[in-house]
């Protein structure tokens, strides 16, 4: 039972049964279905399921809590548990039960993070960015004054990807300067239509730095070596799980199923087409893992990394709000932002307002908005709490129009008003 793609799953039964583990323990196949999270608990109940493979630890916490998965108790994956890293980035990479038993052992890190263009940041003159602040810094401005857009990012409801990492920015910074950190990252470049593009758009040149998931910062330095992925330490980094699951009628089969994920087939993850990052720090000794230094000096920079404790609970709260309020502000307002934006920009490198003036005005640019609600007539300023009350609601595509509406024009109204300021 998995959440995992067809590439990671051919290329895992491939390798796995011509393993000498599944000819040591009689296995002749293995059979992968791909079915939603909300589906698992039912096909574990029917007795259906041997192995959960992949979609991340609060689905698999839910289980553990649950009582859905095994202990992994034999030897051979003991064995292999002794490979593997107890925590990376500060995040845990297994589940510990309170009985010193292991329920979950991660086979992948999974993070977000920044996928830059060395040679374009350097021909404008900017740094390396560090957090996802920098994106967002008057400093990265001045590639928008030389004609090239800094930054790239998705408009949210085309990314699931770039929600996420939205959602991280706010729970990292607070929901209003996150909101600063997001809307003037757009100010500083480009908006793109999905996730892929703002990808293809560091590795052509077209952009310097662009928000990514990880394997899309690893495909990228692939395709070109002046690329380079980034893992900031205000992101989200974590573990994505593999379990044996209770009502299973070979636990020493899937046991050993486990163990050679963990173990040698985590040479899988070094195949261009899957690229992720392992999280066994042995498979960099094998050829493949031996191609990949790009890899190992992330996975190297990421053992000590301190991130942020990501709250998935939270972030569904609010997702639906952080999605089109992003559209309707942003996205849809991105003529008048970024123009301001670089009004304020230049207005700051010329000397005509002092750091201080500039930073109070790019605060209010990037600030959430205050608007007249079209369900009550009121004004009011969308606050968190206001976001977790409306979220549900954005569901229903009529109220969602009306709300749409009443932030673009709440945005683009505020852009104005902050542009009327700068000398």
């Amino acid at each position: 039972m998995t959440r995992h793609p067809t590439d990671i799953l051919d290329a895992a039964r491939r390798l796995f049964l011509a393993s000498d583990v599944a000819k040591r323990y009689g296995i002749k196949d293995v059979v992968f279905r791909p079915v939603a999270a909300g589906q698992w608990r039912a096909l574990i109940d029917a007795g259906q399921v041997d192995v959960a493979w992949g979609g991340g630890p609060t689905l698999f916490d839910g289980l553990y809590k649950d009582g859905y998965l095994l202990p992994l108790e034999g030897d051979e994956v003991k064995a292999a548990l002794a490979q593997i890293p107890k925590t990376i980035a500060g995040m845990p990479m297994m589940r510990v039960g309170p009985d010193g038993k292991v329920y979950w052992v991660a086979w992948a890190v999974s993070s977000f993070g920044i996928t830059i263009n060395k040679k374009v940041l350097e021909k404008v003159g900017l740094p390396e960015p560090k957090t996802w602040a920098d994106l967002a810094s008057l400093e990265y401005g001045r590639g928008v004054l030389m004609g090239y857009p800094a930054t790239g990012l998705a408009n949210l409801p085309a990314s699931t990807s770039n929600t996420r990492i939205a959602e991280i920015i706010l729970q990292a910074y607070g929901w209003e300067e996150g909101w600063r950190v997001i809307t003037l990252t757009a100010a500083n470049g480009r908006i793109f239509g999905g996730s892929e593009p703002v990808r293809d758009a560091v590795i052509t040149g077209e952009i310097g730095a662009g928000w990514t998931i990880d394997f899309y910062g690893y495909t990228a330095q692939l395709q070109n070596p002046d690329t380079k992925y980034i893992t900031p330490p205000d992101t989200s980094v974590n573990g994505d799980p593999i379990a044996v699951v209770r009502g299973t009628k070979c636990r020493e089969a899937a046991e050993a199923f486990v163990a050679w994920v963990i173990t040698e087939g985590q040479k899988i993850v070094f195949d261009p087409k899957i690229n992720r990052m392992p999280v066994n720090p042995n498979a960099f000794n094998t050829p493949e893992g031996q191609k990949r230094p790009d890899l190992k000096a992330v996975y190297d920079y990421m053992l000590n990394l301190k991130t942020i404790e990501f709250n998935d609970t939270l972030a569904l709260m609010v997702e639906n709000v952080v999605m089109y309020y992003f559209e309707a502000a942003v996205t849809d307002n991105a003529d008048v932002l970024q123009r301001v934006w670089m009004k304020l920009v230049k207005a700051y490198l010329d000397g005509k307002i002092d750091r201080a003036t500039a930073e109070a005005l790019a605060k209010r640019l990037g600030e959430p908005v205050t608007f007249t609600d079209p369900e009550t007539g009121q004004s009011v300023k969308l606050t968190l709490e206001y976001a977790m009350k409306i979220n549900d609601e954005l569901r229903r595509s009529a109220f969602r129009d009306r709300m749409r509406a009443a932030w673009r024009e709440a945005a683009r109204k505020k852009y104005q008003a902050v542009e009327a300021e700068i000398p």
